[in-house]
């Protein structure tokens, strides 16, 4: 927060010397009105995070459940679990994120139940499923690259394939994927904005409507930006001294 508000102190400063063409005075939070638009701005910012912790939460437990089946001597599973990964790769978030708020409850009604879906599920079940897929890569290459002979050496002493994965394989990958599933929370936050189209008062969704009643809209979606900068050096500070608390950064 500090550091957003020293970068907004900087770009009004610099609109002073022409006021004329810029109008960072709708965030100016030396002003009563600017301040209202900085915290009505700033308020959002609750349910991106919100939405993007539940998201990634729903997505890892669903990676890893799509993931183990690529790992499986049966050739069936495995040519699920591809079609899965492609075909849902495959699809743009905003096609999906239309399909699961205005089509799915269209499904559950044709079975007969009457389930209805708000936006701020609508943009949890989406953004779950699309990165679902890509952690399920992450998963899938994680867990191959610990050396065939721990598996094996797990299974002679008499843990079943269950107790390997719980107990010797996933502690061992997780310590491996945790950066690269820490770029996918990143990206569940920045794609969080596209649920400000079904109505979602998340960051994105405040800043259109203030766009709306005050006509600045440089000023608005530079403010806007520097909100999701912020939030993504926290997220990666945070991811850094995970990586240091686990032991997944092999510099240390």
């Amino acid at each position: 927060m500090k550091l957003l508000s020293t970068l907004l102190l900087l770009l009004t400063l610099s609109g002073c010397a022409s006021s004329d063409v810029w109008g960072w005075y709708v965030i100016d939070p030396t002003t009563k009105s600017g301040w209202i638009n900085i915290k009505f701005l700033i308020n959002g910012m609750g349910n991106t995070i919100l939405i993007s912790l539940i998201a990634a939460g729903f997505s890892i437990a669903l990676g890893l459940l799509v993931a183990l089946p690529a790992l499986s001597q049966r050739r069936w599973l495995r040519i699920v679990n591809r079609i899965y990964v492609e075909f849902v790769r495959s699809i743009p978030l905003l096609p999906m994120l239309f399909w699961v708020f205005y089509g799915l409850p269209i499904v559950f009604k044709s079975m007969g139940l009457n389930i209805p879906i708000d936006p701020f599920w609508g943009a949890v079940i989406t953004l779950a499923l699309s990165d679902s897929a890509f952690t399920a890569e992450i998963y899938r290459s994680g867990i191959q690259s610990i050396a065939r002979g721990q598996t094996e050496a797990a299974r002679t002493v008499g843990l079943s394939y269950a107790q390997t994965m719980r107990y010797v394989i996933l502690p061992q990958a997780i310590r491996r994927i945790l950066p690269p599933l820490a770029n996918q929370f990143i990206y569940i936050v920045k794609m969080s904005a596209f649920a400000s189209v079904i109505g979602m008062q998340e960051l994105t969704r405040r800043a259109n409507e203030l766009v709306v009643s005050e006509y600045r809209p440089l000023e608005l979606y530079t403010f806007l930006i520097l909100e999701y900068l912020v939030l993504v050096l926290i997220i990666s500070a945070g991811v850094r001294w995970l990586e240091r608390r686990m032991g997944a950064d092999e510099r240390n």
